[in-house]
């Protein structure tokens, strides 16, 4: 929808972050922090960090998943996972071609950027960690 449709281009989205704590066991943990919002002005950019503690070293096998839940849906889509030291960006759905890839899993991060937002992008992201032994 163009952009006279829906108002004027100062249009505030907010993004709301969860954080995720998983572990491989209830001594041995992973906490991941996110900002609870965020917001972003349709058209530009947002970055959606995701930092996380462990007392463990960062195994080769650390993987990092971003899900989305749009505002008002019960559904969650994987829209980014990290796996094998790759990263692998939705190429089908509605954040194709608009994400890029910021983390560095030896930094302990796990950031992601979303480009061009549109009023759709609305919703809940949410970080994923897993550091298995």
């Amino acid at each position: 929808m163009s952009q006279g449709a829906r108002g004027s281009g100062s249009f505030l989205l907010l993004l709301t972050g969860l954080l995720s704590a998983l572990g491989p066991s209830p001594t041995s943990s992973i906490h991941v922090y996110t900002p609870r919002e965020v917001h972003g002005t349709v058209g530009s950019h947002v970055t959606l960090s995701c930092s996380f503690w462990s007392s463990e070293w960062i195994s080769e096998d650390i993987s990092i998943t971003w899900h989305f839940q749009a505002e008002g849906s019960r559904d969650s889509i994987s829209i980014f996972h990290y796996a094998k030291g790759q990263p692998y960006i939705d190429d089908v759905g509605t954040f194709k071609e608009r994400m890029e890839w910021v983390g560095n899993p030896h930094r302990k991060d796990g950031s992601i950027i979303i480009h061009n937002l549109d009023y759709t992008d609305n919703g809940t992201f949410t970080c994923d960690v897993k550091n298995p032994p």
